[in-house]
């Protein structure tokens, strides 16, 4: 089913802070969309943030109206895509409201993903997860840990893991980091492992390295091994971690020194076995068009038994408008991209099976969108970053007849953003929900 949602703020927030929907985002607010992501019962979950800081505010301010503020939001929908509760969480700054400090661990890059009893977890960089009742009432479970920095000193803590997927039968695809990868004085996602025990508000389980990005990080100590993240056995840290590293199975397709501080991106499953492992080159200031990527596919056991074929490093690349997701239909075994240049599908063996070419009238207003999530139901959910609108496409059983269904979808979207704009009547495309729950976490 076609749907289009809003990603609304909360009337009572945008009150108190007296935000002017209608300013700029250069006079130093903004509304940006993290992550959207979907129940196997066709409920949906979206993660944004809406924040404002302007310089001439100090940080002793305490008048909300002119404070500086910044929350991320989490917003529950039905399966027809009404939204039935928002949460307010992660405050960044002072903001004169009295907020308590969150219950739900900040960070960077945070995600989504719907556990099998239901729960919703929400990670971040470093190996940050929160467990959030469905109803995002309330924060269940949180595993931090601040991660190490140079010339700090270590504080421990209870980390699980930067980033979840879930496989259908329940198995958690998860990274988790590491201190001093590309010799860098801090933790950066480094390990991509699988736990096949539930993740609980009692309990956290076992990952199992499969696949690192870093072969020997530096500077470790013992304070870097993280017992619940293991290989062969043994916690992962020091010099215990999957072998080869994925850098060194890409050497031999290109030189070395071009895959010097590489990064992973979320991995998606393709299957319960099989998973589609993004590796992107390092960005530069100037431009990195053109720059390597590889979509990998690597098994349960660590082994890569192949790739996502038919993307060219130049004109095809995810470097522009940094369009780093993958997302993958684990029950129909497909895989997913979508960048400043083309919508594409691969089938299980890495075949390229679709090309939407976003130069072409048809697709172009695909450049206006973020691919986030492929649903249990076979739906595509993409975010509108100007509108702040949700979209699901639903694909067609042939990949052949993606085209037809894409368009099909942006015409649908186009009538119900109409819809949408005469029911909530927006302010530069940010909707207001003035009757919503809101919970704080």
């Amino acid at each position: 089913m076609i749907r289009t949602l809003p990603l609304p703020l909360p009337g009572s927030l945008v009150d108190a802070h007296r935000i002017d929907l209608s300013a700029l985002y250069s006079t130093g607010w903004g509304v940006d969309a993290f992550d959207v992501t979907a129940a196997p019962s066709g409920e949906i979950y979206a993660l944004y943030g809406v924040h404002r800081y302007t310089w001439n505010v100090g940080d002793d301010e305490r008048d909300p109206a002119v404070a500086n503020f910044g929350y991320r939001l989490l917003t529950r929908y039905s399966p027809d895509g009404v939204p039935l509760a928002t949460a307010l969480c992660c405050p960044a700054y002072r903001n004169g409201l009295g907020e308590a400090e969150s219950a739900v661990a900040n960070g960077d890059r945070m995600t989504l993903a719907v556990l099998p009893d239901g729960a919703l977890a929400v990670s971040a960089h470093p190996d940050r997860t929160t467990l959030i009742a469905p109803d995002l009432s309330s924060v269940l479970r949180a595993y931090d840990a601040p991660g190490r920095q140079a010339f700090e000193e270590f504080v421990p803590g209870d980390p699980f893991a930067g980033s979840l997927t879930v496989t259908p039968s329940g198995r958690l695809l998860c990274v988790t980091s590491e201190y001093g990868v590309h010799r860098y004085g801090s933790c950066i996602a480094n390990i991509v492992g699988v736990a096949d025990d539930p993740l609980t508000a009692d309990a956290k389980p076992t990952v199992r390295a499969v696949a690192s990005l870093d072969p020997a990080p530096a500077h470790q100590t013992e304070d870097d091994l993280r017992p619940h993240v293991r290989h062969r056995g043994e916690p992962v840290g020091l010099d215990n971690r999957p072998r080869p590293s994925l850098t060194e199975l890409l050497t031999p397709d290109t030189d070395r020194w071009r895959w010097d501080q590489s990064k992973l991106g979320r991995p998606a499953a393709l299957s319960d076995e099989t998973f589609v492992v993004p590796v992107f080159a390092r960005t530069f200031r100037g431009g990195s068009r053109g720059q390597p990527f590889v979509f990998a596919l690597v098994d349960d056991q660590g082994e890569m038994t192949g790739r996502l074929h038919g993307l060219h490093e130049y004109r095809d690349s995810p470097f522009t408008g940094f369009c780093f997701n993958v997302v993958a239909d684990p029950h129909r075994h497909r895989a997913f991209h979508l960048n400043r240049y083309g919508l594409y599908a691969w089938n299980a063996d890495g075949r390229l099976r679709a090309r939407l070419d976003t130069t072409t009238k048809a697709f172009k207003p695909l450049t206006r969108f973020t691919l986030t999530a492929c649903t249990p139901a076979g739906e595509l959910l993409l975010v509108h970053g100007k509108q702040h609108l949700v979209l699901s496409v639903p694909v067609p059983d042939e990949l052949g007849d993606l085209p037809a269904a894409v368009e099909d979808a942006l015409r649908a979207y186009a009538r119900q953003r109409t819809a949408l704009k005469r029911q909530w009547a927006p302010t530069d495309w940010h909707w207001v929900a003035s009757d919503l729950p809101v919970h704080r976490l």
